[in-house]
């Protein structure tokens, strides 16, 4: 069976805004006196908002009320929002464009599936959210990854079967939340972190369409 659909993470897969969200939640961490560095920001890969307050809390041994968490996610994500509005064209990782216009020309369906609520807009500052023929982010499932939700409501939105499909991640995860899926899996990063992958390519300029094509 052909594949019809490639179903992309944002973060770290396109783009890369791993060090806004870091420096959102090391000040928000900071204010709590939790400590918090890039390994623990690691961890929050491909996790949602209130999952990763959840592990910032956890590790500090706060408790709060959901009113109360409630409030300290949107103060992150009002800084987040801030960093990222200076994003531009430029912050598009090195072969996308090129690859979205091989896929465009196969008409194979384009999609996006991110843990994150800003996912539109950071489509927008980027000048692609136009190749998109179909966003799913956090705002349009009840679980986030691990589970295959996200990825399944893409699928869903093209009416085709998930082995038909095609999902590209960065982080464990998300991985797990394609491989869940019962999709094709594609992973960008380090193929000893991303062993379960179908393939693993260190970066986007690296991708190798013919050969992912090839796994159905």
């Amino acid at each position: 069976m052909a594949i019809n659909a490639f179903i992309f993470d944002l973060d770290g897969v396109l783009t890369d805004t791993a060090e806004y969200h870091y420096l959102a939640w090391s000040a928000l961490a900071n204010e709590l006196a939790v400590p918090f560095d890039r390994d623990d920001n690691e961890q929050l890969k491909g996790v949602d908002r209130m999952g990763s307050l959840d592990y910032i809390l956890k590790k500090g041994n706060v408790n709060l009320t959901e009113q109360q968490k409630l409030t300290l996610a949107d103060k992150k994500n009002l800084h987040y929002q801030q960093l990222i509005n200076d994003m531009s064209p430029k912050d598009l990782f090195e072969g996308v464009t090129e690859l979205f216009a091989q896929l465009k020309q196969q008409n194979i369906n384009i999609g996006l599936a991110s843990a994150s609520k800003n996912a539109q807009m950071v489509l927008e500052r980027l000048g692609i959210a136009d190749q998109f023929d179909y966003v799913a982010d956090a705002a349009k499932v009840a679980q986030g990854k691990p589970h295959p939700e996200i990825f399944l409501t893409v699928a869903e939105a093209f009416f085709l079967p998930a082995d038909q499909c095609v999902g590209i991640e960065d982080s464990i995860a998300g991985l797990q939340s394609i491989v869940s899926a019962k999709m094709h899996s594609v992973g960008i990063g380090q193929p000893e972190v991303l062993y379960q992958a179908d393939v693993v390519y260190a970066d986007i300029k690296s991708f190798n369409l013919q050969q992912v094509l090839a796994l159905a």
